[in-house]
């Protein structure tokens, strides 16, 4: 491998400077000193509705390699989708519908738009395009990899191992991204560091179709505010990007002190302010994130509004109305709470009896199931201490 000019070696260290890996050793700099726009891939299988916080971990150091000229091929993954990415899983994953991919799909573009260039350094491609193929051209895909090869990765021996199952079908995945890349000409791709056998069987792939192997630059995982497993709104621990300013708000402030650090170097490129305890430092982050994603004013309303329920334990300014139907003059509360929000009856009947209940402000008794309709119209019915509706009883 030839020595990269100077400033490709600087410009690629600053470009990996937080990355897990960059592989091989040196290949981003030489690449870079080749002194064109390269085509930088992301893939992303659009298998939930949403972009959250983890997803921009990645999205944000695509935005680095278009700052400086490169061109990112956003890859939607509508048809790797269909198979269902084994990275990280110790099970085969649920199949999705295909009306469901492709409106997730439309989700994906428009919610990266809030990260990425969408100018000429953008190109968008939905893998359908290619792996919609003929069976000769599979069958040639398929002739490269072993499956001793593919049985290397971590999930699949362990699978293998404990004899559960593994299709056919999940083993083809890494080789269909593999020729993701080749079909886009991708000069580098980035990951996740559970995408890494993916991203290096891409390489491989693109060799035996006679291409120069991709750069492999994986990124680290954010943790979810459970602050045990990985962001995934499948673990029920995200912060979608286009959530209200509001829960975007109190959802940061949950997460765990140990986590404070890698949040912030990982979503705002900083450190935390210095000498702030975890409280203010998890505020500022806070409203750093609700700022990016909706604004200066809407993060100064949306810690008001946290302020306001949660400190002065006020109601908030505004709450949304619900109808709710009485019978014989009485409304039967674990239906309202179960219809209004979401839950079954017998989540709001524990709930009622944990004292999670409460009529404008006042813990409701745990017997309080039945209640005189007059006593409950134009009142506020709060859940926990983040739910509240106005009721109006017909």
């Amino acid at each position: 491998m030839d020595e990269a000019p100077p400033e490709a070696a600087r410009t690629a260290a600053h470009l990996a400077r937080n990355a897990v890996d960059c592989l091989p050793g040196g290949a981003l700099a030489e690449r870079l000193g080749e002194r064109r726009p390269l085509r930088v891939k992301l893939g992303l299988d659009p298998t939930a509705p949403d972009i959250h916080l983890g997803h921009t971990v990645v999205l944000s150091k695509l935005r680095e390699f278009q700052d400086l000229g490169h061109t990112v091929v956003l890859i939607v993954g509508d048809y790797t989708a269909r198979v269902g990415d084994p990275s990280g899983r110790s099970a085969t994953r649920p199949v999705l519908s295909g009306e469901q991919i492709d409106a997730n799909a439309e989700t994906y573009r428009r919610q990266a738009a809030k990260i990425l260039h969408t100018d000429e350094r953008l190109e968008v491609r939905h893998n359908a395009e290619w792996l919609d193929m003929p069976m000769e051209d599979l069958f040639r895909l398929a002739r490269h990899p072993t499956v001793a090869q593919l049985l290397e990765r971590d999930d699949f021996a362990k699978r293998f191992a404990a004899a559960e199952p593994i299709s056919l079908l999940e083993l083809l995945y890494p080789v269909l991204q593999g020729y993701d890349s080749v079909c886009v000409e991708a000069d580098v791709e980035l990951g996740g560091t559970d995408q890494t056998f993916n991203l290096l069987m891409g390489r491989s792939i693109q060799q035996a179709y006679g291409q120069a192997p991709q750069v492999v630059l994986t990124v680290p995982l954010l943790t979810g505010i459970d602050g045990v497993q990985k962001m995934s709104k499948s673990f029920g621990n995200h912060v979608g990007v286009t959530e209200p300013p509001a829960e975007m708000y109190g959802k940061t402030l949950r997460i765990p002190d140990e986590l404070i650090p890698s949040w912030y170097s990982l979503l705002l490129g900083t450190e935390p302010p210095r000498g702030a305890g975890p409280r203010d430092a998890k505020r500022a982050l806070a409203r750093a994130i609700v700022t990016r994603y909706h604004g200066a004013a809407a993060a100064a309303e949306a810690e008001a509004g946290f302020d306001r329920i949660f400190i002065a334990h006020e109601l908030p300014e505004e709450i949304e109305e619900t109808v709710v139907q009485a019978r014989n003059g009485t409304v039967h509360l674990p239906a309202v709470i179960a219809d209004v929000f979401g839950r079954s009856r017998s989540d709001a009947r524990r709930t009622l009896a944990q004292g999670g209940v409460k009529l404008d402000g006042e813990p409701l008794a745990p017997d309080a199931l039945d209640l005189p309709a007059d006593a409950l119209d134009g009142r506020v019915l709060q859940l926990g201490k983040r739910h509240f509706r106005r009721l109006r009883v017909r």
